[in-house]
């Protein structure tokens, strides 16, 4: 199951990702409905505090927002950043009813993305792609505090004698990323640019939740 697949391109295709995404759009709530468990953890790992700036990379239609209000509060700053207008087309959607003044929302690839903000989290749920990407990362990572806590959750495979658990990560993996790269640990670009990497499994291994810390430089 580590091997590449058929139909799957050697790196991640924004193009194909963006074409995908807006087809999955309508329906993307329902499609993630099984996963909020693993999201609550994610945001839970971010330790936030309320006034403090988060970035949710790779937003999609907001799912994450209402877990990231309650730690950030009313003061606190959340920017989310998603490259389908679709997707941010049901984000603003889900902002506007709530009534929240303090969400921003930038349509453009991770890699490209103006981030405003010196942000004292981030939060990088299912982006498969987008953890592939060095440009998309060091992107992120320039606009984060020193300390900063970092948390990414997607699939990956399981050992290979998983066969049950590896058959699901390939069916959600083909129906949401463009390159299987990397699935065996998708997290190690990211991972080697913090500290105390902590690295929880779901789902019999097939889920992984990485948390850390921007390491400190000179």
């Amino acid at each position: 199951m580590r091997a590449s697949m058929p139909g799957r391109r050697p790196k991640p295709d924004r193009s194909l990702a963006l074409a995908q995404y807006r087809q999955r759009a309508p329906i993307y709530d329902r499609e993630l409905l099984a996963f909020e468990p693993i999201r609550s953890d994610a945001v839970r790992g971010l330790r936030l505090a309320p006034g403090q700036t988060v970035l949710d990379v790779a937003c999609g239609t907001g799912l994450s927002f209402e877990l990231l209000q309650a730690r950030v509060g009313a003061q606190g700053r959340i920017v989310g950043i998603d490259q389908c207008p679709e997707m941010l087309a049901i984000a603003r959607e889900r902002v506007a009813r709530h009534g929240w003044h303090n969400v921003e929302l930038i349509e453009a690839p991770a890699a490209s993305a103006r981030i405003e903000p010196q942000a004292d989290a981030a939060l990088f749920h299912f982006t498969h792609d987008v953890l592939r990407e060095d440009a998309a990362i060091d992107n992120v990572l320039a606009h984060l505090a020193r300390g900063a806590r970092v948390v990414a959750t997607g699939l990956q495979w399981a050992p290979p004698w998983m066969w049950a658990t590896n058959g699901f990560v390939l069916l959600a993996a083909m129906h949401s990323v463009t390159s299987f790269d990397g699935l065996a640990c998708p997290w190690d670009r990211l991972a080697a640019h913090l500290d105390d990497v902590h690295v929880d499994t779901a789902l019999l291994g097939g889920i992984y939740v990485m948390s850390g810390q921007v390491r400190v430089r000179s």
